[in-house]
């Protein structure tokens, strides 16, 4: 059950605090508003003083997300925040003050000492400040291939030299890496779900104007980890366009996105950032769960998406609105099992309440469990594999004991079996047979030597992960179940796999998921409309190619294609000899798709591929299922660039829906390369 809490400041004490803060001086307006003052428009925003960029971190690299664990929350004094409200986050976490002296250091120490924080968790970083918004200029923490923590540090979007030198001074302090990212932005218009996605407004777009659409995605993917980026309009209005103005990832398949009425002249505005993540797939592959809050956008109602994960707690800002409750209602419904705690403060704006002047910093030991979750129908099976990796950053050793896979069937108790290693960090669990209509329900949990403990998802038992056990009768008879491409000529000419279907019974197929993964891009011909009948009497031949890789994998690589129908899902192994990677590396007249922009569009978007040979090509859009939408092109084209343009319709006219879209060109004498389109 959630427990929620109120945290009431009153005027005396931020006038209190406050007064401390001055020490005799009053602060200048622009430093207690978000935006640019007239003194500021006149700078440069070229004046970092000590940014430099360097070499992204060793891959594969990961950027931690805000809902996982944090060892300390990073605030600056002069405070843009109630006393109680840090007090109270001292309690159960870190706190991590920056102050610009010693003597503010002493002052701040006895202020929190009077007021009963546990100054346990209480540590200083001396240096100095423009502002409190710790959010925008504070550092991004990352994890490189070899398992090490690093600062990823950016040009703030702000002529505030002290600021922006935050990440330098946090990675000091911490004794870890520094990176630089040199794409200017804010950390109020950035969320990531801690795995392969993450989501900003065009505002990056423009702030960086100096970089293609294109540059922007490969620099974060190549510093922060992050493949798929999502760039959306800003439905708020506002000067700031920042994404936590009205948006915030709660987890790896929720998120919360802002509302307002139906007579709100922004009203389709926010409807369709809403509509593209509720068409999205996350990086479970599932569509992202969508929770909505009503946000209006001025004061005092506050964009109550400007809060604060925590760890397990949740911190909400208020104003005392009559909309209050109901914003409350909306967390408690999207995270259960979190501690849900209302900040009522009268220093928030309709631009810039909580999350703008807080930033967690990652526990630097933090226990970690990745694991691709099973969801939705599941064949019913004999047994249900379930792995994981688990890393203990710590270094300190797991408890064999501790590494628990719990599940129940519908409405039981859980009970739990112990997962066992199988190589390196990887352990594996069963759950046992299951009837047919079983609702399973579980989550994976592990504990180390360190004290820490960890669950997956990260709440655990309150909201698992869930799915349903059906007996679908096979319809379809897929042979081979395994492809194995061993050579380059295998690559370039394709293996078959033949579908017909099974005791003399016309079948439907539902889909056949084409993918593309860092190892390699693999897709099939004939491309076929779902659903698609399949007659008894008849067969569908598929060949199966293998695209251009973005990175060279050691030994065998592989993926699973899945074969979707009526009657149940059929999986064939599709296995890459190392060999083939490295060959299809080589230069072979290369297809190159130099630009799609804009990217995601809404009405029209331009593709630019360039074909060094020339020759006979075919263009064509898939959607995010596989499935044909449309076909641009299946001509010669002459040696060099090419532009085409795709309205957003499919090949019958109709307007497609938001979502990701594969762009794909083919060559003879190139397999083919794909591009990801967003609408």
């Amino acid at each position: 059950m959630k427990m929620i809490k109120l945290l009431l400041i009153t005027i005396f004490i931020i006038f209190a605090a406050n007064a401390g803060a001055q020490e005799g001086q009053d602060i200048p307006i622009w430093k207690k508003m978000h935006y640019l003052s007239e003194e500021e428009m006149k700078l440069p925003h070229d004046n970092a003083k000590d940014f430099y960029p360097t070499d992204p971190p060793d891959h594969p690299v990961r950027m931690v997300g805000e809902y996982e664990h944090m060892q300390s929350v990073l605030v600056r004094y002069p405070f843009g925040l109630p006393l109680t409200l840090i007090i109270e986050m001292s309690q159960d976490c870190g706190v991590t003050t920056i102050v610009a002296n010693q003597s503010q250091q002493n002052v701040v120490s006895s202020m929190y000492q009077n007021n009963g924080a546990n100054m346990n968790n209480i540590d200083f970083i001396q240096a100095p400040t423009d502002s409190y918004w710790t959010r925008d200029y504070g550092p991004w923490f990352v994890i490189d291939g070899n398992g090490e923590f690093g600062v990823c540090n950016f040009p703030y979007n702000r002529p505030r030299p002290d600021d922006d030198d935050i990440p330098i001074e946090v990675a000091g302090y911490l004794g870890i890496e520094l990176y630089g990212m040199d794409l200017e932005g804010a950390g109020g218009n950035w969320m990531c779900t801690g795995l392969d996605q993450a989501s900003s407004t065009d505002l990056i777009w423009e702030e960086n104007l100096n970089m293609t659409h294109a540059e922007i995605d490969q620099m974060v993917d190549d510093y922060l980890g992050v493949s798929d980026y999502h760039v959306l309009p800003d439905p708020l209005g506002e000067y700031i366009k920042h994404i936590d103005c009205w948006g915030k990832f709660l987890g790896v398949n929720k998120v919360l996105i802002g509302s307002v009425l139906e007579s709100d002249p922004r009203y389709d505005d926010f409807e369709y950032v809403a509509d593209y993540f509720a068409n999205t797939l996350c990086d479970w592959g599932v569509p992202y769960e969508v929770y909505r809050v009503f946000t209006p956008g001025n004061y005092p109602y506050t964009p109550y998406t400007n809060s604060l994960i925590l760890n397990k707690r949740v911190f909400v800002p208020i104003t005392g609105s009559t909309y209050d409750s109901d914003a409350i209602a909306s967390y408690e419904a999207a995270m259960p099992g979190y501690e849900i705690l209302s900040v009522m403060y009268d220093g928030w704006e309709n631009t810039d309440a909580l999350h703008c002047r807080t930033k967690g910093i990652a526990d630097m030991g933090m226990l970690y469990i990745n694991h691709m979750p099973l969801l939705g129908n599941v064949q019913l099976q004999d047994e249900y594999e379930i792995s994981a990796n688990i890393t203990n950053y710590s270094g300190s050793p797991l408890y064999p004991d501790s590494l628990l896979l719990y599940y129940k069937e519908g409405m039981g108790n859980y009970q739990s079996v112990i997962m066992t290693q199988q190589i390196g960090s990887l352990y594996m669990g069963v759950i046992p047979y299951q009837e047919d209509g079983t609702v399973v329900s579980y989550y994976i949990h592990a504990a180390d030597e360190s004290g820490r403990n960890a669950n997956h998802p990260y709440i655990g038992a309150p909201d698992p992960h869930e799915f349903t056990v059906l007996q679908m009768i096979p319809g379809l008879i897929v042979e081979p179940d395994t492809l194995l491409f061993e050579d380059m000529s295998q690559a370039i000419e394709g293996l078959e796999v033949k579908i017909y279907p099974q005791d003399n019974e016309d079948v439907v197929i539902d889909n056949i998921n084409q993918e593309e993964w860092d190892e390699f891009y693999w897709w099939s011909e004939p491309v076929v409309d779902f659903p698609y009948l399949l007659q008894a009497t008849d067969s569908l031949i598929l060949t199966v190619y293998i695209g251009i890789p973005v990175d060279q994998p050691p030994g065998y690589v592989q993926d699973t294609m899945f074969i979707e129908c009526e009657a149940g899902d059929h999986e064939v192994l599709i296995i890459v000899n190392e060999d083939i990677i490295s060959g299809i590396n080589e230069p072979r007249d290369p297809i190159s798709i130099s630009g799609i922009y804009p990217n995601p569009f809404n009405d029209l978007t331009n593709i630019v591929f360039d074909m060094p040979q020339g020759g006979h090509a075919v263009v064509y859009i898939l959607d995010n299922r596989g499935n044909m939408v449309s076909s641009l092109a299946g001509r010669n084209f002459a040696k060099g660039e090419h532009r085409l343009q795709w309205d957003g319709r499919s090949e019958n006219g109709f307007a497609c829906p938001a979502g990701i879209y594969h762009l794909v060109v083919k060559t003879d004498r190139a397999m083919g390369t794909s591009r990801m389109i967003k609408r």
